[in-house]
Order: structure tokens, then sequence, then C-alpha cells
């Protein structure tokens, strides 16, 4: 998952369910949440520049990746999952970022466990309902592959095969089914809401009513780019990650990394 840096594997029992992760770097902990059909593997343009400053936990989610254990997905199970996980293995509070469902279900971790959350970013999170007619569909789907590479796209399919679709079909359901606006406002973590403009599964609408629902949360928009910001514009990302993470600023500018213009809006 990362080059030329050591890289630590586990295998952790919670309960009924093992989960795998890995972990890299040193420094304060950081959790990256991957979203449906994915895995850890998906933080792989961002995990090496992280574990520069931070102790980065890849984690593998209950029914993906390498967490296949025989235990069923359970989307309104997940956050406690994770809590659970982070509190058997010593590691909050600690930064988190998720990414799409990720992002759901590290926005209910950090209302729910607010002693586990130090900072939270959220990208192109499914965490707002749909509103009726607006549900993305397989046209949606194809046309956002259109901006990830080759190899992604390899890894995509292989992780989505592994899951399965019972799984991913189950997951994808209860995501539509979901509504966690009411906890939004627990949250007290500084909170950083991610965006791609042009992100057709989530729509930035969705974006900016979840920067509004979340006391004290911003919004940075990243043009030209679709659902997935960090696998598509990972030396913007991971700019916007590190310097809000450290310094709860919005930037895509740290040192060695190259100047690309991001839209930040604060959410009022």
């Amino acid at each position: 998952m990362v080059a030329e840096m050591d890289v630590r594997h586990y295998r952790a029992q919670v309960g009924p369910s093992e989960i795998y992760y890995e972990v890299a770097g040193r420094g304060a902990p950081l959790v990256l949440i991957h979203g449906l059909s994915g895995s850890g593997r998906w933080w792989g343009g961002n995990t090496a520049f992280l574990a520069r400053r931070y102790r980065v936990h890849t984690v593998d989610l209950v029914g993906f990746g390498r967490s296949r254990c025989g235990q069923p997905f359970t989307l309104g199970d997940a956050a406690a999952t994770v809590a659970a996980w982070m509190q058997q293995i010593g590691i909050g509070p600690a930064h988190v970022i998720g990414h799409s469902m990720g992002g759901h279900i590290a926005a209910e971790l950090a209302a729910d466990h607010p002693d586990l959350v130090r900072r939270l970013m959220l990208v192109d999170a499914a965490a707002i309902p749909f509103d009726f007619g607006c549900v993305p569909g397989p046209l949606d789907a194809l046309r956002g592959l259109t901006r990830v590479s080759p190899g992604f796209l390899g890894l995509l399919l292989t992780d989505a095969a592994s899951a399965g679709l019972p799984t991913i079909a189950r997951a994808a359901l209860d995501l539509l089914a979901a509504d966690i606006r009411p906890k939004l406002r627990w949250i007290r973590a500084a909170t950083l809401v991610v965006w791609g403009e042009q992100d057709l599964l989530v729509p930035l609408r969705l974006g900016r009513a979840l920067a509004r629902s979340i006391p004290g949360a911003r919004l940075a928009v990243f043009p030209g780019t679709g659902h997935s910001p960090m696998i598509e514009r990972p030396e913007t990302f991971n700019g916007v990650a590190a310097n809000f993470l450290r310094a709860g600023v919005i930037s895509s500018d740290p040192p060695r990394t190259r100047r690309v213009a991001v839209r930040a809006v604060v959410s009022s």
C-alpha cells in the first residue's frame, strides 16, 4: 500500500468480526475509512504522504477488502464497530477521514463517539439523503469511472468482486434508507467537507447541505473533479488534508506539494 515505507499488517477481533488494517508512519493517529465496494487500498495515493506526519491506519470495513470474515456488513453497526476497533487498539482520539459511504460512517462515529475523533474530513460523503428522483443510476457510475486511471479501475473491479454483489447491494440500499441528519449537529470535531465539483454519484448540493448541517464545518470544492478527489487529484487532496489536519486551514500548498487551486467555501 505504501512504497518505500514500513507498513505493518494487523488483524483485530472485534466482537464476531475480524478486521484487517494496516499502519504506516509515526505521529498522531489518523484513520482512513473507504467507501462502498472499496478497501483500504483506495488510499494508496495518499498514505505515504500522510505517513510523513501521522500514524496512518487504513482499515477494511467488515465484509470488504481483507475483512471478509463471514460476518455481513451492516451500515447501522459500522460506526460502532469502527469505534470498538479504535478503542481496542488504543488510537483515540484520532483524526478521521472518510470517503463516500466511509464518510457516512465517519460522521456517525464523530457524532456518537466525540471522544474518539479529533479532526474530521468527509470526502464526497453519502451522509445526506438523496432527493426523490435524484438517486444516481448506472450511467452516472459509468461516467464517473472515466475520471479514474485504468490502474485504479482494475483495483475497483477487484475490490467489488471480492466484496460480492449481495454485500454491495445491501450496503447501497442501507445508504439510500439511512438518515443521520439529526445526529450531525452533535459533531464537535473540527470538520472539513471535501467535494468534487463534478461528482455525478453524490452531487455537490448534498455536500453543501452536509457542511451546513455540521456546526462550524467548512467546505472545500475541487474543480474539475468527480466522486473521488483523493484518487483523481491526489497531490491536491494530500495538500488540503495536511494543512487541515495540522492547522485547521484550507490550503493545497504544503511543503513539496505543487500548488493547485481549490475553491474553499465557509458554510454559514
